[in-house]
């Protein structure tokens, strides 16, 4: 056994519990690679200033019906509203987003995307999405699908199940 295979298994017992060890090595598996995923996004978006979580926080208030408060993308990011709220200042300054106060409630603040995130994505992400190809070229379309339904299946459960703990 590779010893990378070998790292990600220690501490598992197959021969008592196999899906138990199936489902802990997932897990393993799921974080090593989010963090290659995510310092190979590093390395990439390292020449226009921005990082990967930055980056996340756009695309999925870029999907938003409307311009959502910090709570409810807090929310939806699974982050809490003060490493939003940091992360949100720093797009704020780098041009990307702006926070205006809400307009029933002063004390509410919503998050806005400028022209700027709009332009700087037009032009990269073609390339960006290329590389992701690249990254992934080692699955075929067929995994690529399979896992991809997996992988938002259990979003989904992880989500519906976190305001019950």
């Amino acid at each position: 056994m590779e010893l990378r295979r070998q790292i990600l298994s220690l501490g598992l017992e197959a021969d008592r519990d196999a899906e138990q060890a199936e489902r802990v090595l997932l897990f393993r598996l799921l974080l090593a690679n989010g963090m290659e995923l995510r310092t190979r996004m590093d390395r990439q978006l390292s020449d226009s200033g921005l990082t990967t979580q930055q980056a996340m926080v756009l695309q999925v208030l870029q999907g938003q019906a409307e311009a959502p408060t910090l709570k409810q993308l807090a929310s939806t990011l699974a982050m809490s509203h003060q490493n939003l709220k940091q992360i949100a200042n720093v797009l704020e300054r780098k041009g990307f987003l702006e926070i205006t106060t809400d307009e029933q409630d002063g004390r509410v603040r919503r998050l806005h995307l400028t022209k700027l995130h709009h332009r700087f994505w037009k032009r990269r992400n073609t390339d960006d999405h290329a590389e992701v190809g690249q990254w992934t070229a080692a699955l075929s379309l067929a995994e690529v699908r399979a896992l991809v339904r997996g992988l938002d299946k259990l979003h989904r459960a992880l989500m519906q199940s976190r305001g019950e703990r």
